[in-house]
């Protein structure tokens, strides 16, 4: 099940458990769309890969047990440990192998 973790690692932009603008990696690590776009070339500087859209969870259960008021998202913030000078060396470095 996903964490849905509260914020962007590189900005610290939040993002709520219904947010669009949330993207994950494989590996769940958490971006807003902007820093994906503009700053990671689509390419998670933790891991690698690429990203999608984080799905929203939904609010009411629509069965039994299943929505975020039975599994809330996360408060735990999480940051990248890496520079943006860093993170946009690296994703230089795989950016392409995505394509293939």
């Amino acid at each position: 099940m996903l964490i849905l973790r509260p914020n962007c690692e590189l900005c610290d932009k939040d993002l709520p458990a219904d947010s669009d603008e949330a993207m994950i990696c494989t590996y769940e690590c958490t971006f807003c769309q902007s820093c994906v776009e503009n700053v990671l070339d689509n390419v998670c500087p933790n891991c690698g890969g690429g990203f999608c859209h984080r799905p929203i969870r939904p609010v009411h259960a629509h069965r039994e047990n299943v929505s975020l008021a039975h599994h809330p998202a996360s408060t735990e913030r999480v940051h990248t440990p890496f520079t943006v000078e860093q993170i946009r060396a690296f994703s230089q470095s795989v950016k392409n192998k995505h394509a293939k």
